[in-house]
């Protein structure tokens, strides 16, 4: 199955009067879009007939902007959809990383749309660099103005942490994934040890997805967060060459388990993440699976399922932090950021078909760049 065969169903699905479309009605197109966001977040909303992309960046001054879309091709832009200024705003914009609004995910629940995000909080008496934490916007339309919740963020573990995902259970119960940060989390392993010894770092720092229940009016969570994805301590596990190529290469002193994205599959839990720096050439996709939205979960035998592609005669690096969309016939669609030789540092969006086979074994056929 090829993209433009996909394309000919995204206009039945979101264009009912054209259910009857044939192959040759299809649009092609070239990845990556004509979209420079990093966190790349697509929601479909049945009222406007429209697909909603937000992501970081994208134009977007201290907040987050969004696009809009009938077919997944053609992107519009809504302009500036959140702003940190808003009357219950908690972060500090004049915080490094200008705020660091990062990684927006949008819901639609109970007639309303729920934004999840990452910023820097202005509560930092011991002004620690790195002083993430997840606030929650409400607004009655895709395209905003969201609006804080409250004046404060989510809730606070005592570290930073970014990348919030949100599952929604069918017992009507949701659970909070998110990063705790590298900063300061300094973590004892064999590619440590092997990195002291090359005289390279004296430490690697690491970040750790968890998760957690919420609470149903998203004020603050239920019980303690629970460990579910780490970077693996002994270099002979099967994981361990990839997810530690930032420091194998001598990039920097830390690995990366962020960006997650859980949904379930045939009663299986799939927790698709990123590993590596999020700014280098060797971001790339695992999953892990489980029995229980807050696991254990156990990384794939398969992994990575995306990563650059230049070893191939491609020129596509830094493939991470994905979300995917659900098509109505139970096709699915892996968004993701990356780079090319032609955008240079500019993180920009590409989307590729998913599959999950009979055995539970997730593919992503990406990266690719032809029509």
């Amino acid at each position: 199955m090829n993209l433009n065969t996909v394309i000919a169903f995204l206009f039945a699905a979101a264009l009912p009067y054209v259910a009857g479309a044939q192959q040759d009605d299809a649009v092609s197109f070239n990845n990556p879009l004509d979209v420079a966001f990093g966190d790349p977040y697509v929601i479909y909303d049945n009222a406007s007939a429209r697909y909603y992309m937000y992501g970081t960046g994208g134009g977007a001054k201290n907040g987050f902007a969004a696009y809009s879309s009938t077919d997944l091709v053609n992107w519009k832009s809504e302009g500036q959809v959140y702003y940190a200024s808003n009357e219950n705003g908690w972060s500090d914009s004049t915080a490094a990383w200008g705020g660091a609004y990062w990684a927006p995910e949008v819901y639609a629940h109970d007639d309303r749309f729920y934004m999840f995000y990452s910023a820097q909080w202005r509560d930092n008496p011991t002004n620690e660099l790195e002083n993430f934490k997840i606030g929650v916007a409400v607004s009655d339309k895709p395209t905003g103005p969201f609006i804080d919740m409250y004046d404060r963020p989510l809730f606070d573990p005592g570290y930073p942490i970014i990348d919030a995902n949100v599952y929604f259970a069918e017992d009507g119960r949701m659970f909070l994934y998110y990063s705790r940060c590298c900063y300061k989390h300094p973590v004892e392993s064999e590619v440590a040890s092997w990195a002291q010894q090359k005289g390279w770092f004296d430490e690697i720092e690491e970040s750790w997805v968890y998760g957690v229940e919420l609470r149903p009016d998203f004020s603050g969570v239920i019980g303690e967060p629970v460990l579910c994805l780490r970077p693996p301590v002994d270099m002979d596990n099967a994981q361990a060459e990839w997810e530690s190529r930032s420091v194998t290469s001598r990039e920097v002193n830390r690995r990366w388990t962020e960006g997650s994205f859980t949904f379930k599959h045939n009663g299986t839990y799939y927790m698709m993440y990123s590993a590596n720096h999020f700014a280098g050439e060797n971001y790339a996709v695992g999953y892990a699976t489980a029995e229980h939205p807050l696991g254990p979960y156990i990384k794939a035998a398969n992994n990575p399922v995306l990563e650059k592609n230049t070893a191939n005669g491609g020129n596509v690096t830094g493939t991470g932090h994905n979300s995917v969309v659900f098509l109505p016939d139970g096709r699915m669609l892996c968004v993701y950021h990356g780079r090319t030789t032609k955008t240079g540092d500019e993180r920009v969006v590409f989307i590729d078909e998913m599959e999950i086979d009979d055995k539970g074994v997730l593919k992503v056929m990406g990266p690719t760049t032809q029509p």
